[in-house]
């Protein structure tokens, strides 16, 4: 059986760029200054995936009044999530394409699941300083909690 070890609270975030489903360039380390939420899910076009990206959405103010950003991320390609995010709607929440090389971020957030190739569930909070604040792992079949997700940097 595989074993979940996700990074520690109070490490540093490891830094990555990624390609939301813009074809736009999102690196984490520009980001300082701000605190982040890595909003991992399994795979784009699932219903607990798609709710869990439409919570971050209807949110989008009050991630921003909270001097935060949300970015939903797994390991479909852009053009995947460029059609997903059309379909749910969603014009505000950027989503990363975790997709080249496969899972790298996941993996290294100690997340990724080699059994089914794609992540865990789950949201990690990372500070204005770019440590890691917060992190729970859900079930895959589980919709994470937002106003618990929110209440972090609230």
């Amino acid at each position: 059986m595989e074993s979940l070890n996700p990074i520690v609270i109070g490490s540093r975030a490891p830094d990555f760029i990624l390609h939301d489903q813009d074809d736009q360039e999102v690196r984490l380390s520009n980001l300082k200054g701000k605190k982040v939420l890595l909003s991992f899910h399994p795979l784009a076009w699932t219903g607990v995936c798609a709710d869990q990206m439409k919570s971050l959405e209807a949110n989008f103010e009050r991630f921003s009044g909270s001097n935060a950003v949300a970015f939903g991320i797994s390991i479909d390609s852009v053009p995947c999530k460029k059609a997903w995010a059309k379909s749910l709607a969603i014009s505000k929440t950027q989503f990363l394409a975790d997709f080249w090389p496969h899972g790298e971020v996941a993996q290294a957030y100690g997340l990724f699941r080699e059994i089914s190739g794609f992540s865990y569930r789950a949201n990690i909070w990372i500070d204005e300083t770019g440590n890691v604040l917060w992190v729970k792992t859900y079930p895959l079949s589980q919709l994470p909690d937002i106003e618990e997700v929110l209440a972090v940097v609230q």
